[in-house]
């Protein structure tokens, strides 16, 4: 059974989505302090985060930084479920490592099928998501190892979420070829909401700077999507 760690200062709503995550059969905790639920993640390592932006203690924004520089938790999928809307608050959580961004009032709907989604990726591996792509391959001064999940770029290895390693991953197994958002939304988020391209523009803005110099591989076709060429 899957482990969702729910880090949200309002009782009642941490209760109504530890419940339907329950009805879907994930096994859930609760925790309603930023420096409690950071414990607790790093305690229990469950297999997915809901992480609110605003909290006592801690904000999420900290919670993420520590939790992607604990190599027990560096991979673990986090959703970030805030009240903010605005542009910069997204961009600043997916900067900090969130694979996915909330805005509040949500439908429970629309937070279980997030759920679902990155929990399938986290059920499959990048060996699985690229078959063709070797275990050990370059890209110009970009050396990927998908067995350790590290990444060195121009001599220097980087730190790179789960999502933003598969978002390379994808579009240099489909080098040459432009992938649209949509494609991209599917193939690496696994879900299809053609409204939350932004998504997918802030991650491969993020990836290119991680990357440095050599991030300039990854193209920006514009008004479809990108693609890698040497």
């Amino acid at each position: 059974m899957k482990k969702v760690l729910i880090i949200e200062d309002e009782m009642d709503l941490a209760e109504l989505l530890a419940f339907n995550l329950e009805k879907e059969g994930y096994s859930t905790s609760c925790v309603h302090d930023g420096k409690l639920g950071l414990e607790r993640a790093l305690t229990d390592l469950p297999d997915l985060i809901l992480l609110d932006l605003m909290l006592p203690g801690m904000l999420g924004t900290e919670i993420c930084k520590a939790l992607r520089k604990d190599k027990r938790t560096a991979q673990t999928p986090i959703i970030m479920i805030t009240a903010k809307s605005d542009e910069i608050d997204r961009v600043v959580g997916f900067e900090v490592g969130a694979d996915d961004y909330i805005v509040k009032p949500f439908s429970m709907r629309e937070v279980l099928l997030r759920a679902k989604a990155v929990m399938r990726r986290l059920e499959h591996d990048t060996a699985v998501l690229l078959p063709t792509t070797p275990d050990l391959f370059a890209i110009g001064e970009i050396v990927v190892d998908k067995q350790r999940h590290t990444v060195v770029s121009a001599g220097s290895e980087i730190d790179l979420t789960s999502t933003e390693l598969k978002l390379l991953l994808f579009l240099a197994d489909k080098r040459g070829y432009v992938q649209s958002r949509e494609q991209l939304l599917e193939n690496v988020w696994s879900y299809n909401n053609a409204g939350d391209t932004r998504t997918v523009d802030t991650h491969v803005t993020r990836l290119r700077s991680k990357l440095g110099p050599p991030g300039d591989i990854i193209k920006t076709v514009r008004g479809f999507g990108y693609k890698v060429e040497e």
